[in-house]
């Protein structure tokens, strides 16, 4: 099952006011809770939702037709239904293996003294 929306470059905003870098283009349903998605840039990555399935409101995916509903939203993120939305930057984390740091090389962890 595939889904596709325009694919934007650079930060997104939606009416809600959500900012995202990274925004979906494409998301195909795969074996177990694995999705392989495609990002605005041309990036491609697979990601694995097990951990969440049947926790909390993620249980809804204990049926398969629910979580082969997966859409992409306004912002460029998954959803399902109205109450299951998924960040599309932290999926592209995922997806790549990268760090924040290392996709954004002008962050740096400092140390915080209080």
């Amino acid at each position: 099952m595939s889904h596709a929306n325009t694919p934007d470059k650079g930060i997104n905003e939606n009416e809600g006011g959500r900012h995202f870098v990274h925004r979906i283009s494409k998301v195909e349903v795969l074996e177990g809770y694995r999705l392989e998605l495609t990002f605005a840039n041309g990036t491609r990555g697979t990601v694995d939702l097990s951990r969440l399935a049947g926790k909390g409101v993620f249980s809804i995916w204990n049926d398969r037709e629910a979580f082969c509903s997966v859409r992409i939203g306004p912002a460029g993120e998954l959803a399902w239904g109205d109450g299951i939305d998924l960040c599309p930057d932290s999926l592209y984390f995922e997806a790549t293996g990268q760090s924040p740091e290392e996709a954004f090389p002008g962050l740096k962890r400092e140390r915080v003294h209080a």
